[in-house]
């Protein structure tokens, strides 16, 4: 059975409390496909009282989860993995009907979100405590660790069940309790399908909680609900920062995953055919609405005209359409709208005297994979997140040049460095500006285990392994009095 044929109250439902319950906010929303247009379901939004509820719900379960045995914990983890393997066809299905995610992309969105199940699994022993010295006599100073409580996830729709699955299940393996507010363009993937895969697991009722609606009428009560301790969000970096005000002014600890103008630099002594091999992936996979995707590749000049005759001719090779075809490598944006304001973008390029080498018309949500070069640095075509097919070609005089022009953004999420020479590459790759920076390798990499985050207006905080644990828990310092002390001035 796959999900379109599963009852539609499981898609188009509130899950507050263990329960699918009918929203009860103004709104009636429509999920569809960005590919077809159809009309996959609709749902009634959620209000502030269905948020109340979840919340709520949340709040009470948190306070038996986190004393659960971390055999438990670790039980439902490893229950939910197993899960996803025997529905993995079913769930690749919907990334493709529900994002527009071509079969390569929700192949790769599944094998991250099952790794990242896989790693918080051991989250329940890993939450260390110190004993330290004091120096009052007789004092034992113990500082532990524990759940922070409840956690707010807003997720996002280019890899909703991955993104979401990075915060949701590491807070729920350290004995938090979660509230998910999926992207309104997924709400099944990003939202609905964790929370029956959960449920099917064994979670209590009430750990998990899904409430759907748009950001325009929930978002700011759901940041500012005074329940949550803990607010994640990966998107824009627009609406990361009215998150980081509303959370600032409420005391609200945030994740902030934004968005990002990521540049490969191509220095002279590169593989110009592997380093055009992995441009291609690293700008056109899921349609480049990826935070992580390139969105310049910046070029020494002594190789400049090689490498974009090897990339553009890679990328007449790459195959558009139909998502759900597996050889397709670019399928559609996830909304028409998006290709109407990249097709404004490359006519300004242009008018502003940038060359359009290939691509550059679109129909629908449907853009075809294009090709810029001869743009200038102050273009917003070069400054802005593309957040689609869109490659922009740069040169740069010399490698230091390189490194000034990657820089000359106000992001820094990640970035690639292509040379034949390792240290030369780790060398330059500290001069980048940017969370995370691969040498001889493209800009789109996720390991669970491995931190996860931006830098400039790219966001706060860092996801995976050890740095989930800091994030979504807190120390707690506890001393005991051995013997009883004199203070001084009483009696």
């Amino acid at each position: 059975m796959t999900l379109m044929e599963k009852t539609p109250a499981t898609w188009t439902k509130q899950y507050i409390n263990g329960e699918w319950v009918e929203g009860s906010g103004e709104k009636t929303m429509e999920n569809m496909n960005p590919y077809t247009g159809e009309v996959i379901a609709t749902w009634r939004s959620s209000s502030k009282t269905d948020i109340d509820q979840a919340y709520e719900a949340a709040q009470k379960s948190s306070l038996e989860w986190r004393k659960s045995l971390p055999g438990m914990k670790e039980g439902i983890l490893r229950k939910v993995s197993s899960l996803m393997t025997d529905r993995k066809e079913e769930i690749l299905n919907m990334l493709i009907t529900e994002s527009g995610s071509t079969r390569i992309k929700a192949e790769s969105e599944f094998s991250a979100a099952k790794r990242i199940v896989d790693e918080v699994a051991s989250f329940p022993y890993r939450m260390k405590g110190e004993l330290l010295p004091s120096n009052t006599p007789g004092k034992e100073n113990r500082v532990i660790r524990e759940p922070k409580g409840v956690v707010g996830v807003i997720g996002p729709w280019n890899f909703p069940l991955h993104l979401c699955l990075r915060s949701v299940a590491p807070a729920i393996a350290l004995g938090n309790g979660v509230v998910i507010k999926p992207a309104s363009d997924t709400p099944i993937t990003a939202g609905w399908l964790i929370a029956d895969l959960f449920h099917q697991a064994g979670l209590p009722e009430g750990v998990l909680n899904v409430v759907a609606g748009s950001g325009g009428e929930i978002g700011d009560y759901f940041v500012a609900h005074p329940i949550p301790k803990v607010i994640s969000f990966t998107g824009s970096t627009k609406v990361g920062q009215g998150i980081g005000k509303l959370a600032g002014e409420h005391l609200k600890e945030t994740a902030l995953e934004l968005g990002g103008n990521n540049a490969m630099v191509v220095l002279e002594d590169a593989d110009i055919e592997r380093a055009a091999e992995a441009a291609v992936f690293g700008k056109f996979l899921h349609q480049g609405q990826i935070c992580m995707a390139l969105n310049r590749i910046i070029i020494h000049a002594d190789v400049y005209d090689q490498f974009v005759k090897t990339f553009v001719d890679k990328t007449k090779r790459i195959r558009t359409g139909d998502p759900s075809d597996s050889k397709t490598m670019v399928g559609p944006l996830i909304r028409e709208k998006e290709v109407q304001r990249l097709l404004e973008w490359i006519q300004t390029a242009q008018q502003d005297g940038a060359r359009l080498l290939l691509g550059g018309s679109g129909k629908g949500s449907m853009l075809e994979p294009t090709v810029l070069v001869d743009v200038k640095p102050e273009q917003d075509i070069v400054q802005q997140e593309l957040f689609g097919p869109v490659a922009v070609l740069m040169r740069a005089v010399d490698e230091q040049d390189a490194v000034r022009l990657a820089n000359d953004t106000p992001y820094g999420l990640s970035g690639s460095v292509f040379t034949s020479n390792l240290e030369r590459g780790y060398r330059v790759a500290q001069s980048i500006e940017s969370g995370m920076v691969h040498v001889n390798d493209q800009s789109v990499n996720d390991e669970a285990h491995v931190m996860f985050g931006g830098e400039k207006s790219s966001g706060i905080g860092r996801f995976g392994g050890d740095w989930a644990i800091e994030k979504f828990t807190r120390t707690h310092w506890i001393s005991l009095q051995h013997q009883y002390r004199d203070f001084p001035g009483i009696n």
